[in-house]
Parts: structure tokens; C-alpha cells; sequence
């Protein structure tokens, strides 16, 4: 803090100095005052900005303690709405009430719907529908960074992948012409990194339908009607946001051929894949929502899932030819530094039973043995190289999987 006024000695004698040197003097006492003001108003503002802080803090655990002190409210379901009241059933102890409530409340409520009840069974709000919060972030909001472009060696399949999800929403009025309903679902089943999961990322991308996505082990679960109550709410949230496309990856966790056994585990699935059933083909219309589902598997699935109805196409997803390796080599390095001297077709003659995935890992490695000799242009014996580590690493993960089998 600056001097007070009471530190500045007078550089006069009162009797003796000049009306010039009193001046002076009390000029001087003012510009302290002037400066010790200030520093107070500065402190001033840092309190108060200091003291609303706390009265935010204070208003915020006030309003926390109020809350928590205030009765808790059970959740029940409304069973029936008529003149006398509205019955409700409590969830848990399935007790029965009549409770009355006003009539603006009367008008919104229906039978199903949830209601949030208090000690006396007194409603006192309305509830959202009961939509597991699991089944809402299966919605894929960003569409996948994946084109049609981008996929190499499956046109037969982009193309009737493309007739069973994208046509019947861009051009439902040919369907209708031709008087036929169009094809609801559509399986892809193959050996493993064939493309299966990419095309469905590229009809995500292309699409503007609501496209929801979910692995089939996500649908196992521990408690009994868990599974089933998880499916049952994915397709009510499609049913919400038509047109819909969801995609099921690795079905056969859920729609494995039925058996006699008598686990409990298999028999929870079991109730799962008979509710997708009858989601998928059942009493009630299924909407605008086609299904994609995939599975390296196809001889592990149920009889009662692949009949028409349920999959109308079953696409299978092969290893790509020749011309569709060397398509997908141009496809990976097209934003990379390749040598002039690498040739693609050649290339795709030396990687004979290369699937796309393992295509992909070889370019990724071929840039990878570029890198450690400190070069930034890949050449041919780095795609040579790259495949021999490739086709090592899958050896070995064939003999482990042999070991633990």
C-alpha cells in the first residue's frame, strides 16, 4: 500500500514557509490520497467478485440440501384413467392405488404411462417413456469417415447392399409400381476382414436415415429379460427416428442354432434371440427400418433368423480376386509416398489369399520398415517385406489359437 498521508512530513515550517511551499506540500498529500483510494477500490471489486462467488456456492449447496431433504418419489405405472381417478400400479411391490389427480394432469396421462409417485401414492409428474438409456447410445450421431469409394472388390455386394437399405428410402415409389414390398434385411457373413463391417460404415456415411449400431454380445446379459427388454428397446428407439437402419455386428453371439441345454446363460440368450425375432418379423409391423447384421459364423445361426422376412438377402462377403487386391492396394496408399518402381498387380499376384484387412496391414507396415530406414518414400521390397511379416504374425496367431483350442 503507498504511503498514508500521515507518513509525508512537511518540508516547511508552519510559520516560516511561503504560501508556495504549502501548495506544494498539500499537492503532494493529495496525489497519496489519490493513490490510496484507488488501491482500496481495486480491493473493493476483488471482494465483491470474491463474496458473489461464495453466494453462488452458498445458493448451490442450499438448493442441494433442499433436495435432499425432500421425500423420495417411487415409480409407478398407470394401469387404468377413469372418472373416480387414475389406478396405478407401484413398481416393485406390484401394489394396486386409486389416487386422484387434477384434470389438466388427467388429460396427459394414458394407460403405460410412468408416473413418479410419493408416500401417500400421489402422482406428481409425468415420466419419459422407459427407453433403456444403452439402447439411445447405439445412435450413431458423426457418420463414419468411410465411402463407397473406399471399399474395393465388392461391387456385386455395394450394389445389393445398396438395393436392400438405400433405394427403398431414396426411391420407395418404384417398389410401389412394381407392387413389391422392398427387402427389410440384408446379412453379410465371410471370413474375417473381408469388408462386412466397412459396408455397413459406408451406408452410414451415405445414408440420412438414423443409423444405429450394436455388437451382438451386447445383447448377453446376466439377468433374465434383460437381453430380450434391450433388443425390444433399440427397435423402439428406430421406431422413433424413421426411417431407421440398424446394424447388428457378430450376430451369431445371439442367434447361435438353439440346443437342448439347460444353462441358464444359454437360455437367457435364447429368450434375446426370440424376441429380435419377433422384432424383426412378428405380430406388429416392423416400420421403415431395415436391419445390416454380420458374421464370420454363417454356420452357427439359427434356421428360424435367415428365412425370408427376417435377412431377404443373404450377401456373402469372399476374399477379394485379384483385379480387387490390386484395387485395394490403390485404395490404402493413395495417400501415401510409394516408389514409382511398386506395381500393384504384381503385388496382387504375391498376396494370393490376402483378405482387405490384411492388405491394409501391409501397407501400414511397408510405410513402418520406411520409417526405420529413416526414408520417406516406400518401395516395392517393403511391400515384399511387409507381406512376409504379415503372413508370419497370422501363422502364429493360427498356432496359438490351435494350442488353446
Amino acid at each position: 500500500m503507498s504511503d498514508t498521508v500521515d507518513d509525508v512530513d512537511l518540508p516547511y515550517d508552519e510559520d516560516e514557509a511561503s504560501q508556495q511551499e504549502k501548495i506544494q506540500a498539500l499537492e503532494d498529500r493529495l496525489e497519496i490520497l489519490e493513490a490510496q483510494n484507488e488501491e482500496m477500490r481495486d480491493k473493493l471489486l476483488d471482494a465483491n467478485a470474491e463474496n458473489n462467488k461464495y453466494q453462488q456456492k452458498l445458493e448451490r449447496l442450499t438448493h442441494e440440501n433442499k433436495k435432499l431433504k425432500q421425500s423420495p418419489l417411487f415409480v409407478a405405472t398407470v394401469q387404468e384413467v377413469s372418472d373416480e381417478g387414475v389406478i396405478i400400479k407401484q413398481h416393485g411391490n406390484n401394489q394396486e392405488a386409486l389416487t386422484e389427480v387434477t384434470e389438466e394432469m388427467r388429460e396427459d396421462l394414458a394407460p403405460d404411462d410412468r408416473v413418479a409417485v410419493n408416500n401417500s401414492l400421489s402422482i406428481v409428474k409425468s415420466l419419459s417413456s422407459e427407453t433403456d438409456v444403452r439402447a439411445r447410445v447405439m445412435e450413431v450421431t458423426e457418420s463414419p469417415d468411410v465411402s463407397y469409394e473406399d471399399i474395393g472388390g465388392l461391387e456385386e455386394q455395394l450394389q445389393e447392399v445398396r438395393e436392400t437399405v438405400e433405394m427403398p428410402l431414396e426411391k420407395p415409389d418404384m417398389f410401389e409400381d412394381v407392387g413389391i414390398d422392398p427387402p427389410s434385411g440384408v446379412l453379410l457373413y465371410g471370413p474375417p476382414g473381408t469388408g462386412k463391417t466397412m459396408l455397413a460404415k459406408a451406408v452410414a456415411n451415405q445414408t440420412d436415415a438414423t443409423f444405429i449400431k450394436m455388437a451382438g454380445s451386447e445383447l448377453v446379459h446376466k439377468f433374465i429379460g434383460e437381453g430380450a427388454k434391450l433388443v425390444r428397446d433399440l427397435f423402439d428407439v428406430a421406431r422413433e427416428h424413421e426411417p431407421a437402419v440398424i446394424f447388428i455386428d457378430e450376430i451369431d453371439a445371439i442367434a447361435a442354432t438353439r440346443t437342448e441345454s439347460k444353462t441358464s446363460g444359454d437360455a437367457e440368450v435364447q429368450r434375446t434371440m426370440m424376441q429380435l425375432l419377433a422384432e424383426m418379423d412378428g405380430f406388429e409391423e416392423r416400420g421403415e427400418i431395415r436391419i445390416i447384421a454380420a458374421t464370420n459364423r454363417f454356420d452357427m445361426l439359427d434356421r428360424a433368423i435367415l428365412r425370408p422376412g427376417r435377412f431377404d438377402r443373404l450377401i456373402e462377403v469372399p476374399k477379394p480376386g485379384e483385379e480387387g487386391r490390386e484395387l485395394i492396394f490403390q485404395i490404402h496408399t493413395r495417400n501415401m509416398n510409394v516408389d514409382d518402381d511398386v506395381d500393384f498387380a504384381e503385388l496382387a499376384v504375391e498376396t494370393e489369399e490376402a483378405s482387405g484387412a490384411d492388405i491394409k496391414a501391409v501397407c501400414t507396415e511397408a510405410g513402418m520398415f520406411a520409417i526405420r530406414d529413416d526414408r520417406t518414400e516406400i518401395r516395392k521390397e517393403d511391400f515384399q517385406s511387409a507381406w512376409e511379416k504379415v503372413q508370419a504374425d497370422s501363422d502364429t496367431t493360427e498356432d496359438v489359437s490351435k494350442t488353446f483350442a
